[in-house]
């Protein structure tokens, strides 16, 4: 970590990250309150949006702006704050700034300028729709917006059709149709989840395989903030015995074990693909 401050100077300030409600406003941490009452300034995605969440909790505090189009100016302005010593909170429209939101430059600046930050967790949009999708939630990869650009959104889900981890995207509601259409195009038939207006009173998850739920949407209008799962990819035979040149005869056996395969089983499959006596496999697994 690059320190190029005093962090412990008693001139400073710092910047504290803030979660906020995704939805339901119940939903703030006492933590994030306690922030907001004793913070200097706040900056917000969309301050017409936050003023509604400060007037709520009878916060009144000076709010500007801070967003991907003024996020440089804004930026530097922050960091001039903190040296002068205000204590800065950071919150974006719901959830937590710096996923898929500009506070992730805000938090480089930070650590490139050596000035103190904090997060301040809260509620966030994917976590609360992974939980609740009835997917694999042991292990899952966050994908967040996709590429408005047809062809670039393409390239990148073929890159990602054989991850095995359950696939998480935000999504707008005009796009999400067309979305739905390519992932059918690149992934095939898959189980999926659209989480709908998390935390919200019109609340859903649609839940089935990727075409029903597109067909589903072709019939309803859809509404709200959404996110988007999808059930990662499902290793085949073919799959579980291919290897590359550079992975050693023990470490194929080893892969093939954990499978599903027993010992033996695996030592006959690794010598039929790479084309080598059984006694061959065994001295190599004897050498490693």
């Amino acid at each position: 970590m690059r320190e190029n401050e005093d962090q412990s100077s008693p001139n400073l300030g710092k910047l504290s990250l803030c979660g906020t409600p995704i939805g339901n406003l119940d939903d703030i941490t006492l933590r994030v309150l306690k922030t907001l009452q004793e913070c200097q300034v706040i900056y917000a995605e969309d301050t017409r949006h936050s003023i509604k969440l400060l007037n709520h909790f009878g916060i009144s505090k000076p709010l500007y702006s801070y967003h991907e189009h003024n996020m440089e100016r804004a930026g530097l302005e922050i960091l001039d704050k903190i040296r002068a010593g205000d204590h800065v909170a950071l919150v974006t429209d719901a959830g937590m700034p710096g996923i898929s939101d500009p506070g992730e430059m805000l938090v480089k600046l930070c650590i490139e300028a050596g000035l103190p930050f904090e997060v301040v967790p809260g509620v966030t949009a994917f976590t609360t729709a992974l939980v609740g999708s009835g997917l694999d939630t042991s292990r899952f990869v966050f994908e967040g917006f996709l590429s408005r650009d047809k062809k670039q959104r393409r390239q990148l889900l073929e890159k990602i059709a054989k991850e095995t981890r359950t696939l998480i995207f935000y999504e707008s509601p005009h796009r999400l149709k067309e979305t739905l259409k390519q992932l059918i195009s690149v992934f095939g038939e898959r189980d999926a989840v659209v989480a709908r207006e998390l935390t919200k009173r019109y609340e859903t998850f649609e839940r089935g395989k990727l075409s029903d739920i597109l067909a589903y949407y072709e019939a309803h209008e859809v509404k709200g903030e959404i996110v988007l799962l999808v059930r990662g990819y499902k290793m085949t035979t073919e799959d579980e015995m291919a290897y590359d040149l550079s992975e050693s005869v023990a470490d194929h056996v080893n892969r093939l074990i954990k499978t599903g395969m027993d010992k033996k089983e695996a030592m006959k499959a690794v010598a039929i693909q790479r084309k080598m006596k059984k006694s061959e496999v065994y001295s190599a697994l004897l050498e490693d």
